[in-house]
C-alpha cells in the first residue's frame, strides 16, 4: 500500500473533518494515509520522512495558523534552520480560509512559504478554498485530482525510490517532477466519474441512488421552482456522483441520571474559565434604532482575569432553549433528555483513528450536551446530509438529500442550505421521514464555539470592570416556516441582561437591588494583537463604524489616564473616524466622545450618518472611507511620514474591504504611485503592525 503523511492544522474542526475525508478516500484509491494533528509532533517527524506529505490548514484571526499549528510554526521558523532542511520533503498543501478577510488562506499560506524556504517542493499544487463562496468549490476538485498527483509521485523514479525503501535522496536536479496542477488534472477526474458510473460496480450508494431515481417515476407532478425539499429539471433527472457515506464510529447508550448539578464550567475548555456577575447594563440605542446596541459590564475584581484596551476575550453561550427542545421533540428523545449520554468507539468501526469528540465531557445529560456542547445551528456538511439520507425512508425525500449533497447539487446547496443559514433542525423538520439515530449527530456537529467580543474600556479608567458591546443580532430564517431568529450568543444575553435592564431610563445597576447579579462565563482570548503603540508620541487613526467603536472607547479611556498621569508627556494625535446610522437612534458613545474631544485627548472627530438626510446643498458624507478620503492629505502625511497607525474594526465583509481600497487611492494618489506600489506599501504596514484590523463577518 502506497503511503503518505496526512496533517491537519484545525480551530473549529473544519480541517480536520477535510482531513479525514481524504483518509476515508485514500484506501479506495489504493493509498494509506497516516493522518495526525499538526500538534501531535510526537507521532511524525518531517526531518526523516520520505513519504509524500498531505497537508490541510486553517486560518483564523486575522490571518494567523491555527492554535493547533502554533507549536510547529514556531519551529519551522527557527531562522536557524539551513534552507536545505526539508529538500527531502515533497508535498500538497490545501489552505482553507474566507475571502471577506483580508489575510485570506494566510495559515496555509505561512506554512506554504517557509516549507518552500526549506528546500520542500510541491508534488501538487497548493489549493485555496474560500468558506465565502463555499469550501466544496475547491475542496472537492483539489481531493479528486490528489489521486492522480500521488500516482505520478509514486510512478516516478523518486516514487520508485522510495517504495523500495531507499532512503538515499536523489540530489540530480533533472529527477525533480512537476507538481500536479489541479485543473489540470480534469481529465483523470472525469474519468473518476465513469467510474462512478459504472453499472458493474458494486457499491451501495449507485445502486440505492438508481432505485431512488426508479422510485421518482411514482413521485407527483413537478413544481414550477425548486426549494429546498423540491428539484427541478436538469438536477432532478440527473445521474449524481454523491460522496462516499462517512463510516460511523460512535455508540451511544442514554443512562438514567441521579439528578446532579451541571454546570457550563464543565465544558472542556484548554483556556482558563472565569464566572463573573454582570454589574451592569445599558441600551445604547433608542427604541426605533434598526439594531439595538447593549453595553455590559462585567465584575472581573474577584478574579485574576487581566486585559489591555483592543484585547478580545471568549464569552461562553448556550444554544437556545426552545431550540433544544424542539430538536429533542423531532428526535424523540424529549422523556429521555435527563439521561446521561456514555459514549463508547465503535467496535467494528472503518474510520481510521477514531476518538471520543474531545467536546462532549463524559457523564452529562443529553440536554446539557445538545445545550452547552454542540452547534446546533451550525449548516449541516455535505457529509451530514449523505449520512441522513441512509436513514430517510421516503423515495422523494431520499432522493433530494441525495441532490444536495451531490457535485451536480451544489448550486442548490448552497441557495438552501448555506445561503439560508438552514440548521440540523430545519433540515428534519423539512424531512420528516428521515429518522437519524443520536450517535450521528454527536459523530457530525461540531463543538459549540464560544463567541469572541472586544473589550470597550480600560482597566486604569475603570478598575475590576471589563466592558463590551454588542448589537442583538436577528434575522429572518425561511427555510421551513418563516421565523425572527435571534444570535445564538447575542439572544442570550439579551434576556440575561432584560431583569437589570430598564428601558425606561436606558441605564440600570444590579447592586443594590434584591435579585442576585446574573452571572456568565468568558475566557481570554489567546491571539490578541490590537493594542496601542509602545510609543506614545505616535499618531493614530482609528476607523470603526458601529460596534466597532468599542476597542477605541478602551483606547481613550486608557490615553486620558496615562495624559493625567504624565502632563509633560509627548502623546501623538488620535483620529477617530465613526459611522453610523442616524444621529438621533444609534451615536453610540457621543457623550463620551464629545468629552474626549473637548478634552484634547481625541484630537480628530470625523462621524457620519449613512441614513440620515443631507443638511444644505452638500453631498452628505455617509461612511467612514468617504469621510478618509475627505481627509487625505493628512492621513496619508500621518501614515507615510509620522509613522503613525491605522486601527480598523468592524465588519470584514464590506466596510474593511472599503476601506482598504480607500487607502490604496490616498497612498496612490498623495505619493505618486502606481496602484501596485501603494498597495505593497499597505503591506508593509501590516508588516509593521501599523496597520492594524479588528474584523469579523
Amino acid at each position: 500500500m502506497r503511503r503518505f503523511l496526512l496533517l491537519y492544522a484545525t480551530q473549529k474542526g473544519q480541517a480536520k473533518a477535510i482531513a479525514e475525508e481524504i483518509c476515508e478516500k485514500a484506501f479506495a484509491h489504493g493509498f494509506s494515509a497516516d493522518l495526525h494533528c499538526i500538534s501531535e509532533s510526537d507521532k511524525y517527524d518531517l526531518k526523516t520522512e520520505t513519504a509524500p506529505l498531505v497537508v490541510v490548514v486553517s486560518t483564523t484571526g486575522t490571518g494567523d495558523p491555527p492554535d493547533t499549528a502554533r507549536k510547529f510554526v514556531k519551529a519551522i521558523q527557527d531562522k536557524a534552520l539551513p534552507g536545505d532542511f526539508f529538500a527531502h520533503l515533497r508535498y500538497g498543501l490545501l489552505g482553507l480560509g474566507d475571502s471577506e478577510y483580508t489575510y485570506f488562506c494566510n495559515g496555509g499560506k505561512i506554512i506554504d512559504k517557509r516549507l518552500q524556504e526549506l528546500g520542500a517542493e510541491h508534488f501538487y499544487d497548493t489549493g485555496h478554498a474560500d468558506d465565502c463562496v463555499g469550501l466544496e468549490l475547491v475542496v472537492e476538485p483539489w481531493i479528486d485530482g490528489l489521486w492522480a498527483a500521488l500516482t505520478k509521485h509514486f510512478t516516478s523514479s523518486r516514487g520508485k525510490e522510495e517504495r523500495n525503501g531507499a532512503l538515499k535522496m536523489a540530489s540530480n536536479a533533472s529527477q525533480k517532477m512537476d507538481p500536479v496542477k489541479p485543473e489540470l488534472l480534469h481529465l483523470e477526474s472525469q474519468v473518476e466519474l465513469l467510474r462512478l458510473d459504472d453499472p458493474g460496480r458494486k457499491d451501495s450508494e449507485v445502486r440505492e441512488q438508481n432505485a431512488v431515481n426508479r422510485s421518482q417515476s411514482s413521485a407527483p407532478p413537478a413544481a414550477s421552482e425548486s426549494s429546498l425539499t423540491h428539484s427541478i429539471p436538469p438536477l432532478s433527472q440527473a445521474s449524481l456522483n454523491i460522496p462516499a457515506l462517512p463510516p460511523e464510529y460512535l455508540q451511544v447508550h442514554l443512562q438514567e441520571s441521579l439528578g446532579q448539578e451541571e454546570s457550563q464550567a464543565s465544558v472542556t475548555s484548554v483556556d482558563p474559565i472565569f464566572q463573573v456577575p454582570i454589574s451592569k447594563a445599558v441600551q445604547l440605542t433608542t427604541d426605533d434604532a434598526i439594531k439595538t446596541t447593549l453595553l455590559v459590564e462585567l465584575d472581573i475584581s474577584k478574579t485574576d482575569f487581566s486585559y489591555q484596551p483592543g484585547d478580545a476575550f471568549n464569552v461562553i453561550c448556550p444554544n437556545s432553549d426552545s431550540e433544544v427542545q424542539n430538536l429533542l421533540q423531532r428526535l424523540q428523545l424529549t422523556d429521555r433528555r435527563e439521561h446521561c449520554v456514555l459514549l463508547k468507539i465503535k467496535a467494528d468501526t472503518k474510520k481510521k483513528g477514531a476518538a471520543l469528540p474531545q467536546h462532549i465531557p463524559e457523564g452529562r445529560s443529553l440536554q446539557f450536551i445538545l445545550t452547552w456542547c454542540l452547534e446546533i445551528r451550525a449548516v449541516p456538511k455535505k457529509a451530514l446530509l449523505r449520512a441522513l439520507v441512509d436513514y430517510t425512508s421516503d423515495g422523494p425525500e431520499k432522493r433530494r438529500l441525495q441532490e444536495l449533497c451531490s457535485r451536480q447539487g451544489a448550486a442548490d446547496y448552497n441557495r438552501f442550505v448555506r445561503d439560508e443559514r438552514a440548521s440540523l433542525l430545519d433540515l428534519l423538520l423539512a424531512f420528516p421521514s428521515c429518522q437519524p439515530p443520536l450517535h450521528l449527530l454527536l459523530e457530525h456537529l461540531p463543538k459549540l464555539q464560544p463567541r469572541p467580543y472586544s473589550c470597550a474600556s480600560s482597566n486604569l479608567s475603570h478598575p475590576g470592570k471589563l466592558h463590551f458591546i454588542f448589537n442583538i443580532v436577528e434575522f429572518l430564517s425561511t427555510t421551513t416556516m418563516e421565523v425572527l431568529r435571534k444570535g445564538v450568543c447575542t439572544g442570550w444575553l439579551a434576556a440575561v441582561v432584560a431583569a437589570i435592564l430598564r428601558p425606561d431610563t436606558r441605564v440600570s445597576r444590579a447592586e443594590g437591588g434584591t435579585a442576585p447579579a446574573p452571572q456568565i462565563s468568558i475566557s481570554p482570548r489567546t491571539t490578541n494583537f490590537f493594542h496601542l503603540p509602545s510609543d506614545p508620541s505616535a499618531p493614530i487613526i482609528m476607523v470603526g463604524p458601529g460596534t466597532g467603536i468599542a476597542p477605541f472607547i478602551g483606547f481613550l479611556q486608557h490615553r486620558e489616564k496615562l495624559q493625567e498621569q504624565h502632563p509633560d508627556g509627548h502623546f501623538g494625535a488620535m483620529w477617530l473616524f465613526f459611522g453610523c446610522r442616524h444621529k438621533d437612534r444609534d451615536y453610540l458613545f457621543r457623550e463620551e466622545l464629545r468629552h474626549f474631544h473637548k478634552r484634547g485627548i481625541l484630537t480628530h472627530l470625523k462621524v457620519c450618518f449613512s441614513r440620515d438626510a443631507p443638511v444644505g446643498e452638500e453631498a452628505p458624507v455617509r461612511y467612514v472611507q468617504d469621510n478618509i478620503r475627505l481627509h487625505s492629505e493628512q492621513v496619508a502625511r500621518l501614515l507615510l511620514h509620522e509613522r503613525g497607525c491605522i486601527y480598523v474594526c468592524g465588519d470584514a465583509k464590506n466596510m474593511a474591504k472599503d476601506v482598504n481600497d480607500t487607502l490604496v487611492e490616498i497612498i496612490s494618489k498623495q505619493a505618486g504611485v502606481e496602484k501596485l506600489e501603494a498597495m505593497k506599501t499597505l503591506a508593509t504596514l501590516k508588516e509593521e503592525k501599523r496597520y492594524l484590523q479588528d474584523i469579523w463577518s
